[in-house]
């Protein structure tokens, strides 16, 4: 988590209508993306647009209420919410460009999942109350104070920019409870490794590298 007086400028917006497919997925425990510290966001154009509308859709599939760009393989200072789950209600959809949070006060604790671990769940203490500063997606500037359910998912999902899993906040009981979870994700990733189904980390890397070449 970053502090306020470290708040990266606006970003360029680009009216461009270039646009190139897209196919997003969800990428899964422990995928090497998800423990990378995502860099913040100096350029925003018809692409990145479509990025976020896909990323709604899949967050919606999901019956996600949150979406970190590292969560679909990009290394972006961007999150997507609706604290309602409900693709009807697109008034409570919310778009987090670079964002920063500060002032946490109180404590609450609150079953969480993740989208990148599914059917993993367990009580995480958060902030009742949070501060956030960020930018949407037509450049506006975005202050304000949040509690209840929206607080703990940018908080979450700002974990998420940082590289930190909700796993990470379990204390050692609770964090073992899960172990034998997790290897299942993690012999997963190795197995598909092996038969050549994902990229190397190798190939993971470079790709990264290339996508914040293009905007960040």
């Amino acid at each position: 988590m970053q502090p306020a007086s470290t708040r990266p400028g606006a970003f360029i917006l680009l009216n461009d209508v270039q646009e190139s497919p897209l196919s997003l997925q969800i990428v899964h425990y422990p995928h090497p993306t998800l423990r990378h510290l995502s860099k913040p966001l100096k350029r925003v154009d018809a692409e990145l647009r479509k990025i976020v509308a896909e990323m709604f859709e899949l967050m919606y599939e999901q019956k996600g209420v949150g979406l970190a760009a590292n969560q679909v393989d990009l290394p972006y200072r961007l999150f997507i919410a609706n604290p309602e789950g409900d693709p009807d209600q697109t008034e409570a959809e919310l778009v987090f460009i670079n964002p920063v949070l500060s002032g946490g006060r109180g404590q609450e604790e609150d079953e969480e999942g993740c989208l990148s671990i599914p059917d993993v769940y367990a009580q995480v203490t958060r902030n009742a109350t949070v501060k956030v500063q960020a930018y949407d997606l037509a450049g506006n500037d975005i202050r304000r104070e949040v509690t209840g359910l929206t607080a703990r998912i940018l908080q979450h999902e700002t974990d998420h920019l940082d590289g930190t899993l909700f796993i990470d906040r379990l204390g050692p009981a609770h964090f073992a409870a899960l172990r034998d979870k997790l290897e299942e994700f993690e012999l997963a990733w190795q197995s598909r490794l092996e038969t050549g189904e994902l990229p190397g980390y190798d190939v993971i890397a470079a790709r990264t590298e290339e996508m914040e070449r293009l905007r960040t």
